[in-house]
């Protein structure tokens, strides 16, 4: 028996800006996790993943769980994913410098 999909965002690891990024509904990468395309259909996921994988500027392309908040926008399910959502750790530069994830 098959287990049930779960909601699922692209993601990747953009080469010009050296950060981790989502791929939008208007196919467009995106910073924000709060704003990539929440897919819930894993045949629309495969082919969204497809795409994601066909911008040479983007390496690391992959499909990543992800829950729905209150407003149906996507938010972390895992401690990865929640990590890679706030930028580096090293160094305060890029997300980590942002307010909200100081």
């Amino acid at each position: 028996m098959s287990r049930k999909f779960t909601p699922k965002i692209v993601t990747a690891n953009d080469l010009m800006l050296g950060d981790v990024v989502y791929l939008a509904a208007d196919d467009s990468w995106v910073r924000d996790l709060a704003c990539a395309e929440l897919i819930e259909d894993e045949a629309h996921a495969q082919l969204r993943l497809l795409h994601g994988a066909s911008d040479h500027h983007m390496v690391g392309v992959y499909l990543a769980d992800v829950l729905a908040d209150a407003s149906g926008r996507p938010v972390p399910s895992h401690f990865r994913e929640e990590f890679r959502a706030t930028g580096p750790s090293n160094l305060f530069h890029g997300k980590q410098a942002e307010p909200a994830n100081v």
